[in-house]
C-alpha cells in the first residue's frame, strides 16, 4: 500500500516542503526498508528507530520491503526530524492508520527507540513556512517545540504529542489532544527579564572610551579599541549590550530563527528578546566564523545577527578569518557557495574588537618600556588589512589608568542613563528611516547620506582638510558622516554641526597614526 505524510526541512534559515511517500509490500515476515531522496546518514539510520519505537508502542510494524522516498530527491535531506512523519506513513501503509487522518497535516519528530518524540531544530522557520501553505491544516510537532512553533503559526493548529503512541491516538480519534497557542509579541513581551548585564558605572575612568561606546551603540557603528593590557578593553565590551534597546518585533523573529535553527533556544523561552553577545575565540576558523558545512549553516557573525560581536585580541586570529568579515560588516549579511549551492544569512551586528598596540602590548605606555623590535611591531599591525579598518567606523585609544584613578572609587554612569540616550537616538533613527528598511545610523547607503548628512559650508572646509592630511578614503569619509549624524542624534539636534563632525573625524585619527 502506498502512503504520503508531509514534513518539512529547513535549507538556509528558510523551510521548505518534503513529501514522504511510504511503500509497504507487507509479503514475509523479513523487514527490508530502503530510505531514498538524498538522505545523510542520520536519515538513513531513521528506519531503525522507527521500527523499534512502532513496536515499542504496541502498534503493528508492516513487515516486508518498504521504500521510503523523500522528495525533491535533488535537495540532500538532513537530521532526524523525519522520523516521526516516516513512522506515520509507515502505519498509513500497513493499514493501520487511515490515509485521510494524516491529510492536510505536516509533522516533525526525532523518534526515541522506545517511541518518545524528542525536540528538533528549526521548528520556528518550519512553523513560519507551514502557516502560508493553504494546503496544510494543522501541525503536530514535539511537545518541548509547541511553544517555539505556535509564535509563528497564526491561525494554524499546533499540536503537541509526548510519544507515537500518543500521535497515533489523536489521529485515529481516540484522544484529543489541545492544540497549543501563541503569539510573537506576547512570548516576546514575557521573556523580557531583568537586564542582567554588568555595569558600566564598575568602570573606573575611561570616560573618552565611554562616550565612544556610546555613540557606537547609538548608531550601530563598528569600534575597534586599542591600548595595553589590563586598561579595561574586554570589561568595556562586556558592558556594551546592557546599554542597547530592546529588539524590535522584526529583529527579535530573525533572531530567533536563527538560533532556532542552531537548537539554542530555551523551551521555557520560546524567543531571543535581548540581543545577543558572541565572543569568539582566536583559533576559530573561517567556517566557525562565516558558517559552513556541506549544506551551510549559520556561524558565528550570524548568530550575533541584531547583536554584538566581540573579538578580543584581533590581531590573534588568522589573516584569511579576519579577511572574511569585510562581507558582513558591508552588507550585513553573508553568502556561502558550496558544490551543493549558494545560501545567504543575515548578519547585522556592531563589531567590538581590542587589541594591543604590540605583540608584548606595552607600546607608547609610560608606565613600562616596550621590549618588541621595530619589525614585530609592525608586523603584529600588519595583520589588520587597511580594508577592514575602513570598515571600522570608531577607533579610540584605551589608556592606563593613573593612580589616582585607580584607588578611587568608581563614579560613573549607570548602564541605564547611557541606555535612555541611546534608546533615544535609535529611536529618532526610526522616525527617520520610515519606510527605508534601515535600523540604525551605520547602514545607510548612499541615498540616505545625501537625504540626512546636510553639511553646512564650514562642515565641507573641515572636512576638505581632514581628507587631505588623514588621507581618507572615500569609505572613510561615510563613515565619518554616519558617526556625525549619530552625533547630533544623541545630542537631539535635527542638523549637523561642525562640533559634531569634528568628533566623528578624531575616531579615525588612530588608524592613521599607529599604522
Amino acid at each position: 500500500m502506498l502512503a504520503k505524510v508531509f514534513s518539512a526541512a529547513v535549507l538556509g534559515i528558510d523551510a521548505y516542503k518534503v513529501e514522504i511517500e511510504v511503500n509497504a509490500t507487507m509479503w514475509g515476515k523479513e523487514s527490508f526498508v530502503n530510505v531514498v531522496g538524498l538522505p545523510d546518514n542520520a536519515v538513513r539510520e531513521s528506519k531503525d528507530r522507527v521500527q523499534s519505537a512502532i513496536e515499542s508502542c504496541a502498534l503493528p510494524y508492516p513487515y516486508g520491503k518498504t521504500v521510503v522516498n523523500l522528495a525533491p530527491a535533488d535537495i540532500k535531506k538532513e537530521g532526524a526530524s523525519f522520523d516521526l512523519p516516516i513512522a506515520l506513513g509507515m502505519l498509513v501503509a500497513g493499514g493501520s492508520l487511515p490515509k485521510e487522518k494524516v491529510e492536510g497535516g505536516l509533522f516533525v519528530g526525532e523518534l526515541a527507540l522506545h517511541g518518545l518524540v524528542r525536540p528538533v531544530k528549526g521548528a520556528l522557520p518550519v512553523a513560519l513556512f507551514a502557516s502560508g501553505q493553504a494546503d496544510i491544516r494543522f501541525l503536530m510537532v514535539p511537545e518541548l517545540n509547541a511553544a517555539e512553533a505556535a509564535i509563528a503559526s497564526g491561525e494554524l493548529p499546533v499540536y503537541p504529542v509526548n510519544n507515537l503512541r500518543q500521535a497515533f491516538e489523536f489521529l485515529s480519534g481516540n484522544i484529543q489532544i489541545d492544540p497549543v497557542k501563541g503569539s510573537l509579541e506576547a512570548a516576546r513581551d514575557g521573556s523580557l527579564a531583568p537586564r542582567e548585564f554588568p555595569d558600566f558605572m564598575d568602570v573606573k575612568g575611561q570616560s573618552y572610551v565611554k562616550r565612544a561606546i556610546e555613540i557606537a551603540a547609538a548608531g550601530g557603528h563598528n569600534l575597534l579599541m586599542i591600548g595595553p593590557p589590563g586598561t579595561g578593553k574586554s570589561m568595556l565590551a562586556k558592558r556594551v549590550p546592557g546599554i542597547l534597546p530592546d529588539m524590535h518585533v522584526r529583529e527579535a523573529l530573525e533572531v530567533t530563527k536563527i538560533h532556532s535553527i542552531m537548537g539554542l533556544l530555551d523551551p521555557s523561552s520560546p524567543v531571543v528578546s535581548l540581543r545577543p553577545f558572541r565572543s569568539p575565540h582566536h583559533t576559530i576558523s573561517d567556517a566557525g566564523l562565516l558558517g559552513g558545512g556541506t549544506i551551510p549553516g549559520p556561524g558565528e557573525v550570524s548568530l550575533a545577527h541584531k547583536g554584538v560581536l566581540f573579538m578580543d585580541e584581533l590581531p590573534e586570529f588568522r589573516r584569511n578569518v579576519l579577511e572574511v568579515l569585510r562581507q558582513p560588516l558591508e552588507s550585513g549579511n553573508v553568502t556561502i557557495s558550496r558544490a551543493a549551492g549558494s545560501l545567504t544569512f543575515p548578519s547585522d551586528f556592531m563589531l567590538i574588537a581590542a587589541m594591543n598596540p604590540c605583540p608584548c602590548g606595552h607600546f607608547g605606555s609610560p608606565q613600562r618600556e616596550c621590549r618588541c623590535s621595530t619589525f614585530q611591531v609592525q608586523n603584529y599591525r600588519n595583520k589588520i588589512s587597511g580594508p577592514l579598518l575602513d570598515r571600522i567606523d570608531i577607533h579610540v585609544e584605551v589608556a592606563p589608568l593613573s593612580e589616582d584613578e585607580l584607588l578611587r572609587a568608581p563614579d560613573g554612569e549607570r548602564s541605564e542613563a547611557i541606555r535612555s540616550r541611546v534608546k533615544g537616538a535609535r529611536d529618532a533613527q526610526q522616525r527617520r528611516f520610515v519606510g527605508r528598511g534601515l535600523f540604525a545610523n551605520a547602514r545607510m547607503e548612499s541615498a540616505e547620506l545625501r537625504d540626512f548628512c546636510a553639511l553646512g559650508k564650514d562642515c565641507v572646509d573641515y572636512l576638505r582638510h581632514s581628507i587631505r592630511d588623514l588621507n581618507l578614503s572615500a569609505r572613510a569619509y561615510d563613515r565619518i558622516l554616519k558617526v556625525a549624524r549619530t552625533v547630533a542624534d544623541i545630542e537631539g539636534c535635527e542638523l549637523i554641526n561642525l562640533e559634531h563632525v569634528c568628533e566623528a573625524v578624531q575616531y579615525r585619527t588612530l588608524d592613521r597614526k599607529l599604522w
